[in-house]
């Protein structure tokens, strides 16, 4: 699933592309990523709109449209936005474009949600949301980490505790801060709350430099891959010597999700 690197860097794509364009049509190939309004009134109320701008909020993307609507995209598990649109048989909802383009949303899993809303901020996903990384302060992170008994990687994927992180940056920043994924959130020592508040942001901001890691599904709006998967030093790395100590790279399941980390490092 795109985390918040990866939708950053669609939506700054976004900016530059297609911001200040009319949507002159909209073509609904598979109407399953459609959850409201119907597909018909989707269609009919995006026709003829101007991208005013264009926000993201931890994992959503935000179109704002001229006639006062707003275009919410979650990508899910397989979603993409590719600009200029090739029409493959991925794509499930064409856009085109004043400037005679189109901008293609894809899904070859038909995970995502495209809604057409008065105001995202009322959706029940939205309001759910903790904060994101680069909203918290550090005395604020430690506040919300104390008294937590909830294994500390788990909980950094929780969105109702903090948004945006998801599983990957969870693997690397824990594996910079030297904790184990596994450790109680509220046996963190206060230097390694600070720590790992630090490695949790600069992890973030590293991605988004590289323009997101291509390790599923993931493309930026060109279709090309993102960048940063190479410079992972613990995600999908099982079996590979660890970057600093050559110890291999240990995977397990916490919470569900496939956890790496350095049993030596982050012993």
């Amino acid at each position: 699933m795109p985390e918040l690197p990866e939708v950053e860097t669609i939506k700054r794509e976004l900016d530059k592309a297609i911001l200040g364009k009319k949507i002159t049509k909209v073509s609904v190939v598979n109407p399953k990523v459609i959850k409201e309004p119907s597909p018909k009134e989707f269609q009919r109320q995006i026709s003829g709109s101007t991208i005013k701008n264009i926000s993201r909020k931890a994992k959503l993307l935000i179109f704002e449209l001229s006639n006062g609507k707003f275009l919410a995209i979650h990508l899910k598990m397989s979603g993409q936005l590719i600009y200029p649109g090739k029409n493959s048989k991925l794509t499930r909802v064409i856009f085109n474009l004043s400037n005679g383009k189109t901008l293609d949303f894809n899904d070859g899993r038909l995970f995502a949600e495209l809604r057409l809303v008065d105001d995202w901020q009322k959706l029940k996903f939205i309001q759910s949301l903790g904060p994101e990384p680069f909203g918290l302060s550090l005395e604020k992170f430690k506040e919300m980490l104390k008294g937590k008994k909830t294994k500390i990687k788990p909980l950094l994927l929780d969105q109702t505790f903090v948004s945006g992180i998801g599983n990957i940056y969870a693997n690397e920043a824990l594996f910079r801060a030297k904790i184990n994924p596994a450790r109680p959130a509220n046996s963190l020592s206060e230097k390694e709350e600070e720590l790992l508040f630090v490695e949790i942001k600069e992890t973030l901001k590293e991605a988004i430099t590289h323009k997101g890691s291509s390790v599923d599904q993931y493309v930026q709006l060109s279709g090309e891959d993102g960048g940063y998967a190479k410079y992972h030093k613990v995600y999908d790395r099982e079996k590979e010597p660890c970057l600093k100590c050559k110890t291999p790279i240990q995977r397990i399941v916490l919470g569900g999700r496939g956890t790496y980390l350095c049993p030596h490092c982050q012993a």
